[in-house]
């Protein structure tokens, strides 16, 4: 299958590329960065998501949603409006479509980390409820919203110990995920899953989930 994903030059969107061409497919990424990745069946293509005029023409089978900003000043033009316009270009009038997956994040879910980038993200979850109700039967459509994640964004406070520390206090898995894990995810619900749609699944070694139960000893 022919395999859309923007924001491949790096961290998760690269991760879900090679998956998916280990998988054998063939893909074409779409990102502001040059190519990161060598192998004859990715197409690289350097496109800003905002901009309709720089979309190669193509019928995916699959779209993944990746490419991102946070606290940038264009979070919700990026995150949220350039997830729809890429969507809303390739998904429909296209007879190859089968599942669109979109990168949200645990933010949509608590509302924690920058304001602008926490409304995009929530944005992005009504989004997906309203592109898998839109695209039904044909087509599925959920989204993966990952907590902390092992990649180059996230360096500043995986290299503080202060920081560090206080975030795996939160988190009763202790770790963070690495990008191949969530790529994995992006792989079961994009291709494997046929019949979940409209669904946002929070992947965040249960953080979110981490409450403290006060009752008498």
């Amino acid at each position: 299958m022919d395999i859309l994903i923007t924001g491949t030059s790096k961290g998760i969107g690269r991760a879900v590329a090679i998956k998916f061409l280990n998988k054998g497919h063939r893909v074409y990424g779409m990102d502001v960065l040059a190519s990161s990745i060598d192998c004859a069946e990715y197409i690289h293509i350097v496109a800003d998501v905002r901009d309709v005029s720089s979309y190669p023409d193509i019928k995916p089978h699959i779209i993944v949603n990746n490419a991102g900003v946070q606290d940038s000043g264009e979070d919700i033009d990026i995150n949220l409006k350039g997830v729809i316009s890429i969507t809303e270009h390739y998904a429909f009038h296209n007879e190859n479509i089968v599942s669109v997956v979109n990168i949200g994040s645990a933010s949509a879910h608590t509302g924690s980390e920058f304001p602008e980038y926490a409304a995009s993200k929530g944005g992005l979850i009504s989004y997906t409820k309203n592109l898998a109700n839109r695209l039904a039967p044909k087509a599925i459509c959920n989204s993966i919203d990952p907590g902390g994640v092992l990649t180059e964004l996230n360096k500043c406070v995986m290299e503080d110990e202060t920081l560090w520390n206080q975030i795996m206090e939160l988190t009763p898995l202790k770790r963070w995920a690495t990008p191949e894990e969530i790529a994995d995810w992006v792989y079961f619900v994009g291709v494997e899953n046929r019949f979940m749609t409209g669904q946002n699944l929070l992947i965040d070694g249960g953080e979110a989930g981490n409450t403290k139960f006060i009752w008498p000893e």
